[in-house]
Parts: structure tokens; sequence; C-alpha cells
């Protein structure tokens, strides 16, 4: 294998340039060409390849989002489109490819290795929802952006005795909240996966109340209810004074953190590793922080699950 590429698809992540940075170096140390995709799998369809070296990845490592830029491709997903694509790739002589991306995009780097484009995938996500690794690049840095601004609004919430709603990103899944709620301390934590009913918030504000707490602050995943709805029920039922924070895209900037650094560089060498090995179908991961590889179908076949156990220790320390 003499050249391969790199691409970045699917919703942008703090870390994916130090995976890319990963991929660049690793690979022009084991004497490969590499080849940038702009713009993910809409790029591959157009032929948008660059040619990447020492320099294309120089003081990227601490940038958030992805110097290759990224998008959603709904022609990927037809098969004239896929038929573009791999002709574009061998095209430009490109021998195997690295995708960093979520699930959509593990999907499209499963398409290139059914058509023989030996291709590996690493997990650039921030919602930390892809089977088969503790982490996906990006979810650290996230839940980081969160806690910061939980402490924030515990200061305004305790100076005016207010209760906050923050609404945090997670349509299918509620990793972000899950994790900044028990570490920022939320009275109670909303996502999808596990059910509740407004009536358990109230109850749970009520007896905080009660015992003399004159704020709170409550989590809410964007899949499991709209922050300014149950921010308007909580003071409906309760008439405690509440206020509504949408996080929004701010949770996906932002200068990536030691951890998503150091997880990016490891798993994007490792991809070059196996693309030279003549490895392909693969995802890399972490698991105790070591680099850890999974068959793509395994990946795309199995649901990563909220530790029921941490969701429980929230509630409790909570009282």
């Amino acid at each position: 294998m003499r050249r391969i590429g790199v691409l970045t698809s699917g919703g942008d992540a703090p870390g994916m340039n130090a995976a890319i940075r990963a991929v660049v170096r690793k690979g022009i140390y084991q004497g490969l060409e590499i080849w940038g995709v702009h713009r993910g799998f809409a790029g591959v369809i157009s032929g948008d390849f660059i040619p990447m070296n020492l320099s294309s990845v120089a003081d990227v490592i601490h940038r958030g989002g992805t110097i290759l830029h990224t998008a959603r491709s709904e022609r990927f997903k037809t098969p004239e489109g896929q038929a573009e694509a791999l002709a574009n790739i061998r095209r430009a002589g490109i021998e195997g490819m690295v995708v960093i991306g979520g699930d959509g995009s593990f999907r499209g780097a499963k398409v290139l290795s059914d058509a023989g484009i030996p291709t590996v995938g690493i997990p650039g996500t921030i919602d930390n929802d892809i089977y088969g690794t503790e982490l996906t690049i990006g979810f650290d840095t996230a839940v980081n952006t969160v806690v910061d601004a939980m402490n924030k609004i515990r200061d305004t919430a305790t100076s005016h005795e207010r209760t906050f709603v923050m609404e945090v990103m997670g349509r299918d899944s509620g990793f972000i909240a899950m994790a900044a709620g028990l570490a920022g301390g939320a009275e109670s934590i909303l996502i999808p996966e596990f059910p509740w009913t407004i009536e358990e918030v109230c109850e749970r504000l009520s007896r905080s109340q009660e015992r003399g707490k004159r704020h709170s602050l409550i989590i809410v995943a964007e899949g499991a209810g709209q922050g300014f709805q149950i921010g308007e029920e909580i003071q409906r039922k309760t008439g405690f004074d509440t206020r509504v924070t949408v996080l929004g895209h701010i949770q996906r900037g932002g200068t990536p953190t030691a951890t998503d650094r150091t997880i990016a560089s490891l798993m994007g060498a490792k991809a070059v590793d196996l693309l030279v090995a003549g490895e392909a179908r693969k995802v890399v991961g972490i698991s105790c922080g070591d680099v850890i590889v999974h068959d793509i179908d395994y990946v795309l076949s199995h649901k990563k699950e909220i530790n029921r156990r941490l969701y429980d220790l929230a509630a409790t320390l909570a009282i």
C-alpha cells in the first residue's frame, strides 16, 4: 500500500484535527502518500482530494473542528453516488481510506470496504454513542464545556434562588447529559434512555425546597424533551422561579482536551498500522487507555448503552 486517504464526516468534534495529524504523520513515517478529502463523502463524490504533507497538519492538534471540513451526503447513500465515489478513489490511486466520524460515517466506510477499498474507521463524535469504545473523539471536550457552563449557571441560580433547566445535545443518546450531570451535581438528569415524568422532577425539586435548598439545576438531553417546555411545566406546577438555557452548538467547538488529543493520536496512528498490515473493515476504539480493534460489522450491529449504575448514583447523590 502506497497511498491512503483520510476524511472527516458527519458532525464535527474537537480532536478530529489531532486524529488527522496522526494519520498524516504516521503515514508519512511509514513511507506512504496521504491524501485528504474535503467535506467527507460529498468530497469523495466530487473528487475533492488534496495531497497532504507534514506542514499540512502543523499547529492543528490544539484546534477544534476539522481542517478537512465535513458534510453529510445523501447522494452517497444511493448506488449512483457510491459508484461515482469509488471511481474517483480508484482514479486517484488511493488504496486505503481512514474515515473519522460517527455511526453514519461508519456505514459509509462499510460501503467502501464492501467494494474492495480497505477502510478503517475512527470514532469521532461528541455523543460517545459508538459501540466498542469507552470514549469517542470529542466527547470529553463536550462534557467539560457543559460542566463549565453548569458552574457558571449555578452561580446565578444561587444568587437569584432560581431553578435552571439546561438543555444539551443528545438527540438519540444521553451520554453528554449523563456525564456532565454527574460531574456537575445536577438535581435531575433527563435522558432518552430512561423514562421520566415531570411529576417526578417537580417532586424532587419540592423535597429539596423543603429542606432549605433555594436553587436547583436540571440537565436534559435534547432527545428527552425540550428545555423551554420543561421549564414552563416546572414553574406552572411548583411556582418556582425557573429559567432555561440551551447550549446548542457551543458544545461542538473549542480547544480539545488533553484526553481527546491523546485518544485521537492513538487511534489515528493505529488506523495507519492496520492499513499497512493489510487489515480492512475495522474500527479502532479505546479501552482502559489502550487502543482496541473491532470488525466494522460488529460495531454497527450493537448499540452502546448508558451505564445504569452511574445514572442511579447521580440520583442518589442529588438527594
